[in-house]
Formats: structure tokens, sequence, C-alpha cells
């Protein structure tokens, strides 16, 4: 089972690694097809992207599992349950304004307590080693958490990540524009023929994050971003481990990229 290290009163204390699973959203760009189901419940290769999720988790021995849930909560918690079907222990909490990613992790702030914990988007698919891999990673030195990333995505849409010699995060651009682009260019920051490294939505915080959620203002988009709380971990030199995820990885963002997923498999 996969462990996190708190030193309390001196002494090392062995806890198990948790996830909280972010599933709040209606997903208003996938239209229709979440009038009555959110989105991390639509079907890929027959069964709920969550589901894809919470196997992943489980391959990699965490069992305790939280859900954020908002629309349509009770499709979630029908499904689910608590969550013995699948040999998980799986606890709800409801966001209730849907005001950001920075403030949804604050739902199941009292839950995770002095654990380590595995922060997913309920919307992405990953290869269910990831998961495994990203503990390792967290693993290999003394990190306050792991910052996924991947090649080849349009940095706009998300996070563009620069890393030092270590792989260890030194600076998080949430949908850079292209005037940002450029000066980052001409700054040296981005290099020809090196990757731009695009956030990949999954992470491994210890519980200080929520020191950083707790003082997050509203962005120029009028949400709590989360990536700014992961600015501030950085800007109060917390050292972040950079992943590079392996192999699957989609954002299942749109009816487009869903209905890819479907025919893959048809």
């Amino acid at each position: 089972m996969p462990v996190s290290i708190e030193i309390r009163a001196g002494f090392p204390q062995y806890l198990p690694m948790k996830a909280v699973i972010l599933a709040a959203g209606k997903g208003t760009r996938m239209r229709e097809l979440t009038n009555e189901l959110p989105k991390p419940m639509l079907p890929v290769e027959g069964k709920p992207i969550l589901e894809h999720i919470i196997g992943g988790l489980l391959q990699a021995g965490i069992q305790d599992i939280f859900i954020v849930t908002g629309f349509r909560a009770d499709v979630i918690e029908n499904h689910f349950g608590n969550g013995s079907k699948w040999g998980a222990r799986i606890t709800y909490g409801r966001q209730e304004v849907q005001d950001g990613t920075g403030k949804a992790p604050e739902v199941a702030k009292t839950w995770v307590a002095h654990s380590s914990f595995l922060l997913t988007y309920g919307d992405i698919l990953v290869a269910p080693d990831t998961y495994s891999r990203m503990v390792h990673r967290f693993n290999e030195g003394y990190f306050s958490g792991v910052i996924t990333v991947t090649r080849g995505e349009d940095v706009t849409k998300g996070g563009l990540n620069f890393f030092d010699e270590n792989f260890c995060l030194l600076r998080l651009i949430e949908k850079p524009s292209a005037e940002q682009i450029e000066q980052l260019r001409r700054e040296g920051w981005l290099k020809p023929h090196q990757p731009a490294w695009y956030n990949a939505g999954i992470y491994i915080f210890k519980p200080s994050l929520f020191q950083f959620t707790a003082r997050l203002q509203k962005s120029p988009r009028g949400e709590y971003e989360l990536t700014d709380a992961v600015s501030a971990l950085i800007e109060n030199h917390h050292v972040l481990a950079g992943f590079e995820i392996p192999g699957r990885w989609v954002d299942v963002r749109d009816p487009e990229v869903l209905a890819r997923l479907q025919s893959a498999t048809t």
C-alpha cells in the first residue's frame, strides 16, 4: 500500500496515501450529453470515466477515495455507493458553488487530515499504472508534491510548466497568450527543439497545499485556480517533482474527444 511519511512530535508516521477526485462540474462543452449525466459518468469502453480512474487508483494500492461532487451528485453516489463493490472506501463531499478548481480540494480537507493525497480531475483518462508510477516518483525524494505533464498539447488551453535539471517545477503559467509565449521564447524559457510541458491535471500533494488554497484570490477569469496555489507553493520554497505521463493521456473535454474514444472500441 502506498504510504506518506509525516513527521509529528519528532516521530515519523506512516499514513496510507489517499486520493481526491474532482467531479463537481457539469461539463457544459459536452452540450446535451451532460443534461442528465455529470461528465465523469459518461461511458468510455463500456464503463464511466470515473470507474476507469478508480480502477487505476486501486491498482496503485490507493483504497481511500474522496469524490468531490456537484452537478447530478446523486448519479455518482448511487453508482459507486461506499465503493465496497470495487474494494474501495469511497467518501463524498459536495462543492455547492463551482467557483474554480482552487477551492474544490478544500471540500476534502478534513477527510485528508495528515495524509498525502493524489488529486485528479474526473475527466482525465490515463493508463492504469500511471498512478503507481506517480507514487514512486513522489517517494524518490522529500517532495511537497508531484506535478504531471505531457507534451504535444496546445499550452494556451492549459498550464505551461518549466522544470530545473532535476525535473522539479520552477514555474507554471496558466493558459499563456500568444504574446506571453513569444516573450518566453525571447527570455529563453522556451527553447527550440525542447518540449513545452503541458499540465496534465493529475497531482500528488501533501496537506500543506491547503495553506495556499485558503489564500487564493479569484483570477481574471473570476475563478479560484488550483495552479495559483501550485505557484504559491513554489514561491514558498516547496519542492514539486515533475512526472511525464507515459503513454495514454486523454482529457475528455468535448463530444469530439468522447466520440473518438468510443469509436476506437467499436
